[in-house]
């Protein structure tokens, strides 16, 4: 039995934390027992049943740990490997999403927290082809949001074809937004601005290196960026749950610009066809990245170009973290700490 946090079964959007039996392993699987794992809006809407309800769930896609047990035909993982459990689980691997780089649009995706159980357990099991290898000289509390917000933000900012002296705008300075600056800037070599509604957030972002800040609730928010940067933003990386956002966004970008959609709100988003059609407006969707998506993330996070800005907690105290997560509350991310040895 392992203590996990499961999805209750009225889908109410908070969690149950109870002990749950894990079925054995099987063949090309892996048995990680969990040092951390962070909580992401995903998990929120997961517990919410807005993708579809899953009662019993064990939700969690930003865990590490280290490999305890291997299951039949498994050669790329060792015991004692450090490994991450992240909200792309799997694939089929034969498709034309996965032959062409694109596996994280594989039609038979599987999804850790979702539609297999996930990483806010004390164990987890893992398709061993699909679990990413943890540097070892990176923390692994803050491997735990670069197992997804990190990877996520680095693929937005590459569709966004970010490159570098130009404008970003990040929409969002929370566990995302924080990393997205971080990696336009440097990794990217791009100059940010970013809007948010929470001066704590805010004051966040400057102190990652942020070029321009804007409080989105100022009446000339939009016209602030278009001055600040000298005629609009390259891209918009939109991490905010908040359809109003991505309809802002777009906005704010120049001639050419993409609109990178990150975040998941419910609803649709206003798009202007005048400023589409004449200023030559592209808007991407992007999810989460791929395996090497992810190896590229953690390199940067071990050579010290990622800080993600992270607290640790006990499970017994997620449900009162859900509350703070929707009430806007936590600045970067909170992560769970099962090695007993809080932070």
């Amino acid at each position: 039995m392992v203590k996990a946090a499961v999805v209750r079964p009225d889908s109410d959007g908070y969690v149950d934390v109870k002990d749950v039996e894990l079925r054995p392993i099987k063949d090309n699987e892996a048995l990680v027992k969990v040092e951390y794992c962070g909580l992401c809006h995903t998990d929120l809407h997961v517990a919410s049943g807005d993708f579809g309800k899953v009662p019993g769930r064990i939700i969690g896609h930003e865990g590490v740990g280290r490999v305890t047990q291997l299951g039949k035909d498994v050669d790329n993982l060792k015991i004692g490997d450090r490994v991450s459990i992240a909200w792309f689980y799997s694939a089929d691997g034969t498709c034309k999403y996965c032959v062409t780089g694109n596996e994280t649009l594989c039609r038979n995706v599987k999804n850790a927290g979702f539609t297999v159980d996930g990483a806010m357990a004390e164990e987890c099991i893992v398709d061993a082809k699909y679990a990413v290898k943890v540097p070892e000289e990176l923390d692994p509390v803050q491997a735990t949001s670069l197992t997804c917000a990190g990877v996520t933000t680095y693929k937005a900012l590459k569709e966004g074809d970010t490159k570098p002296g130009e404008w970003v705008e990040v929409v969002g300075a929370g566990g995302l937004g924080n990393l997205a600056v971080q990696l336009a800037k440097n990794v990217f070599g791009a100059k940010v601005v970013v809007t948010d509604g929470d001066p704590k957030k805010l004051q966040a972002a400057k102190d990652n290196g942020t070029d321009l800040v804007v409080n989105r609730h100022d009446d000339d928010a939009t016209e602030q960026i278009i001055k600040g940067t000298n005629g609009g933003v390259h891209d918009a990386i939109v991490t905010a749950v908040s359809a109003p956002a991505f309809t802002n966004a777009v906005n704010s970008l120049e001639p050419n610009g993409t609109l990178v959609a990150v975040a998941l709100p419910k609803g649709d988003m206003a798009l202007n066809i005048d400023k589409t059609v004449l200023d030559g407006i592209k808007v991407a969707g992007s999810l989460v990245g791929t395996r090497q998506d992810l190896r590229e993330t953690f390199d940067f996070g071990a050579a010290g170009d990622l800080k993600p800005i992270v607290r640790t907690d006990k499970l017994e105290n997620i449900n009162k973290v859900i509350d703070e997560m929707k009430a806007g509350k936590i600045v970067g991310r909170v992560v769970f700490d099962f090695t007993g040895n809080e932070k």
